[in-house]
């Protein structure tokens, strides 16, 4: 009888090196003792080779009857995969049921390992993923960041020739560390590479894989219906785009154009330096100015012509002026004021949670997958989707800005159909927000500084066929100076009040360096905080430190290599693995520039009594609830996400300073980037 702690090491064998056969000894020289008949036929010639080290520790496979796999099976092992593509989907939907309705961790470890070799390994891992993070009896499994797997849908493919020699002649303690080089993709020649810090940044793609880890488009229904998952779709791409923007600003840049017209071609090229260890192929880049052309590729089962994008898009903003979505069965449901914004972000995804797929279609996916089959939409060059087909690359290319600022528009035109917050809905009577100070050690107040930092990541898990032992590459990423916020609060009213503090940043002018009008400047505010406070009567001072942002995690759960610091097991780890959901800390702060870029710092107490959930959020992982929600709970705000700038301004607020209440106050504030890179002490 297999003991469930060796199930669970079993299970995390499944993350090692996933091209490598199954029978093969896996990290800590462990086997699987695996019935003959899982094992594909062009390897069982070997069985009577396995466990030749007698040192090596088996892990007993138990024979189950093994499901039909079924489709599944039809995405070769050395395709790409891609939750953009219908059929893709639709089979791990299939996929990561199978690994659900295993009775227990013994016939999840089988079918598990039965479906190794058989499986597309990048379809594998994300089915057992989410899976993982879904059933009850593996909450207290250790999920590695997907980086450590699959290396490289991250990295530069120049990387690869260097670690494999590494790893090859110098022995596993004395490897140092690869440098990646900062600008690989592109030349100063193109204005959009400008931004390619923050587009190829490490974590900030992490980020966006493991969201859609936890929020899955198609599974089990249970699975994918979390609490306000739609309108979360909404409000953590809205950041994105408001963050992009702000990056732009402070490169020089105006706004990104939004993708509307799919007839015009698209200016911008971009090739990703990327090869696919899997598929055994470079990524495909776009050359500047291609356009979107209807879609015939068979082998995708995707015949779908552009003409179908407009046709969705015009339903939808039907729908939005007219208040109201139809039913697949032809009923209405109303898009009320609350959760409207649900219903349309399950829309417009579009996941299993859509009113209506087949009136309403797939328009965010299918713009995808136009875009990341620009170079061969018909399949004639037997090409594969570009980095836009792929939720781990696509924030890499310049056009996936564009496309969101598109889908974000969207929502936008339904926000503006609301009605607008009355002073009653923003103020909070008898508080009163009176000072707002931004502390950081070796620099003026209100001044945010940033700069470039190195850190390693270790490959070794995604390093097939290659001798054991840790290999590092060392990257180079944006980085801000720890900084404190003091604020200074009165309450006048009689008694203690409790309060939620919302933190929010903002560009002091637009691109033209004018002061912004309200309702443009609203959709550039980026969240960078918000928490409980709880206010004495008379004068209050909040100190608040950056790395306690509700949007960000640590640099150590997004790059968790060694797993140094995660807990040891039950409830703890669970919320730690969810916890890989989070915007990267070190991207908290946009860039700036060397002579300081002009930006307002706005803080808001809002009534507490309005905002809270009844509910216990105790635990590690409710730092991060502001894009991703905490774990097994509802979303910890009662109010709309992005209040108070999810809305069309009242009558007669024309500016920020026109929209204030006394219990808001707006800082000028200053970020300064200095061109210096502080590298890592671990290691040399």
């Amino acid at each position: 009888m297999t003991t469930m702690s060796t199930t669970k090491k079993g299970l995390s064998l499944l993350f090692d090196r996933p091209r490598e056969p199954i029978y093969k000894s896996r990290a800590n020289k462990t086997v699987f003792s695996i019935p003959p008949e899982y094992i594909v036929n062009h390897f069982q010639p070997l069985l009577p080779h396995f466990g030749d080290d007698y040192n090596e520790e088996f892990i007993p496979i138990r024979r189950i009857t093994i499901p039909p796999l079924g489709e599944i099976l039809e995405l070769q092992r050395d395709e790409n995969f891609s939750l953009f593509i219908p059929k893709h989907r639709r089979i791990a939907g299939k996929f990561i049921d199978i690994f659900l309705a295993m009775a227990n961790l013994d016939e999840l470890l089988a079918v598990a390992v039965y479906a190794w070799d058989r499986v597309n390994p990048y379809l594998f891992n994300y089915a057992l993923s989410v899976a993982i993070l879904h059933r009850p009896d593996t909450q207290d499994f250790d999920l590695p960041p997907f980086i450590e797997t699959f290396p490289d849908k991250y990295l530069d493919a120049k990387v690869f020739a260097k670690v494999r020699e590494e790893m090859t002649v110098v022995p596993d303690g004395s490897r140092i560390p690869i440098k990646m080089p900062k600008d690989y993709t592109a030349s100063d020649l193109e204005v959009e590479h400008r931004l390619a810090y923050f587009r190829e940044d490490l974590g900030i793609n992490l980020h966006h894989w493991h969201w859609h880890l936890v929020y899955p488009i198609e599974a089990a229904r249970e699975v994918v219906a979390k609490n306000r998952r739609g309108e979360l779709f909404y409000y953590m791409h809205q950041q994105i785009i408001a963050r992009y923007n702000y990056e732009r600003l402070c490169n020089k840049l105006e706004r990104v154009t939004r993708l509307n017209d799919w007839t015009k071609e698209i200016e911008e090229g971009y090739f990703p330096k990327l090869d696919s260890l899997v598929a055994g192929r470079s990524w495909p880049g776009r050359f500047a100015n291609q356009k979107i052309r209807d879609l015939n590729r068979e082998v995708d089962q995707i015949k779908q012509d552009v003409e179908d994008l407009k046709r969705w898009s015009d339903r939808i903003y039907a729908a939005i002026h007219q208040g109201s979505v139809t039913d697949a069965s032809g009923g209405t449901i109303s898009l009320t004021e609350n959760e409207g914004i649900d219903i349309l972000g399950n829309m417009v995804e579009s996941s299993i949670l859509s009113p209506n797929r087949t009136f309403y279609g797939d328009l965010h996916n299918m713009g995808h997958v136009f875009i990341s089959y620009i170079h061969d939409p018909d399949h004639r060059h037997l090409e594969s989707f570009g980095v836009m087909g792929d939720l781990a690359t696509a924030m890499r290319d310049p056009v996936f800005y564009r496309w969101h600022s598109y889908i974000d528009d969207i929502f936008q035109e339904y926000k503006a159909t609301l009605p607008r917050y009355s002073e009653n809905q923003l103020n909070y009577s008898g508080i009163t927000v009176s000072n707002i100070e931004v502390q950081s050690e070796g620099s003026p107040n209100n001044t945010f500084n940033t700069f470039w930092q190195q850190s390693d990541v270790d490959l070794s898990r995604g390093m097939d066929f290659q001798p054991r032992g840790s290999v590092f590459v060392r990257f180079t990423h944006l980085q801000h100076q720890p900084f404190t916020y003091k604020i200074t609060v009165n309450n006048q009213a009689n008694g203690s009040r409790q309060g939620t503090c919302r933190i929010f940043l903002a560009p002091k002018n637009d691109e033209k360096g004018n002061p912004w009008l309200f309702r443009d400047q609203k959709t550039m505010f980026i969240e960078l905080d918000k928490f409980t406070v709880n206010l004495k009567q008379g004068q209050n001072t909040i100190n608040r430190a950056s790395n306690q942002s509700s949007v960000t995690i640590p640099f150590e759960r997004t790059f968790r290599n060694l797993d140094l610091n995660r807990p040891q097991g039950g409830e703890a780890l669970a919320q730690f693995n969810f916890c890989g959901c989070g915007w990267p800390a070190h991207m908290l702060i946009p860039k700036g520039t060397p002579e300081g870029f002009a930006s307002q710092l706005f803080v808001m107490i809002s009534n507490y009594e309005d905002d809270k959930i009844d509910q216990k959020t105790d635990g590690v992982c409710n730092d991060a609830g502001s894009y991703c929600g905490i774990k097994d709970k509802l979303y910890p705000d009662r109010r709309s996400m992005g209040y108070p700038f999810d809305r069309m301004p009242r009558t007669g607020v024309d500016t920020l300073q026109q929209f204030l209440t006394p219990n808001m106050r707006v800082q000028d504030v200053t970020i300064k980037f200095s061109d210096r890179t502080v590298r890592p002490k671990q290691r040399n």
